[in-house]
């Protein structure tokens, strides 16, 4: 019986790391066959003039010109978007393990944000058109940026919310044994703790948010130009890409996976930036 329960065991052991290994080659081999159909379509069309100009008359059309105004407008939405993140989901999650905790109302909070995580980005890009009408607002820079925020910060805040439970309980319980409030501790110790975790969380927002197309297609518009003004509508890589693939010219479709290529390694220098940065802090972290 004994033999048998042990051989059970290691049937089931066997079973559960071929699943694991098969995700993990199912994984694997879309992100390379996904890298693989962007360099092999992109990279032949990259060039220097494609990112250090603007459109030109007749680009969509396979002229001269270059996708310079969706690089900088892409920056400019998702940076504006995560620093606004950032500043309302930091105070949220240190609310949520400060003060309230395991409460009822933290369960809600948590619930909230992981319900807006969950809404496709559409729905935010109608919601944010339909507020931008009311308030007589046009396609602009600002609007892109708010809705892209309303995006990020349930993203973020459930990324720092998970963080800040990693944190040791005896550094909070010390500091306020020696007479620091909440809030000092939260301000002083919390926060220094969770460093890595709030870069890795808003550089992972920031990602979402210079690849998203649907939420910013309707509130920040299109342009050839570079915006020089908050009100300005403003170009993106993601709606560059989806107007290059929608010509029936061959060339701009190229054009539209160097498109593509250029985004994927904005997205990865961001990605191995977090870990950069997060290693070098860990360093100085208690654990």
């Amino acid at each position: 019986m004994k033999h048998w329960r042990f051989k059970r065991r290691h049937i089931s052991e066997a079973i559960v790391k071929f699943f694991m290994l098969l995700s993990f080659l199912l994984v694997a081999a879309s992100l390379i066959s996904i890298l693989w159909t962007i360099l092999s379509k992109g990279l032949p069309a990259l060039s220097w003039e494609m990112v250090s100009q603007t459109p030109k008359g007749g680009y969509y059309l396979g002229k001269e010109g270059g996708i310079l105004n969706a690089i900088v407008g892409s920056l400019l939405l998702a940076g504006g978007a995560t620093l606004i993140a950032l500043v309302i989901s930091l105070p949220i999650a240190l609310f949520l393990e400060t003060y309230v905790m395991k409460t009822r109302w933290a369960r809600y909070v948590r619930l909230t944000m992981d319900i807006l995580w969950g809404i496709p980005s559409i729905v935010y890009g109608a919601f944010g058109f339909t507020l931008m009408l009311s308030l007589g607002m046009r396609a602009s820079l600002l609007g892109g940026i708010i809705v892209l925020a309303l995006l990020e910060i349930p993203i973020m805040t459930r990324a720092m919310d998970e963080v800040i439970r990693l944190v040791p309980e005896e550094l909070s319980h010390a500091s306020l044994a020696l007479g620091a409030s909440k809030l000092e501790t939260a301000l002083k110790v919390t926060i220094r703790q969770m460093m890595p975790g709030i870069i890795t969380a808003t550089l992972l927002a920031f990602g979402r948010g210079i690849g998203d197309a649907a939420s910013v297609l309707f509130t920040a518009g299109y342009t050839d130009r570079i915006p020089t003004s908050l009100s300005s509508p403003t170009a993106s890589l993601p709606l560059a890409i989806y107007f290059q693939l929608g010509t029936p010219y061959p060339e701009v479709q190229q054009r539209a996976y160097a498109s593509a290529l250029i985004l994927t390694l904005i997205v990865l220098a961001v990605s191995l930036g977090s870990r950069l940065i997060s290693a070098r802090l860990s360093k100085y972290i208690n654990k």
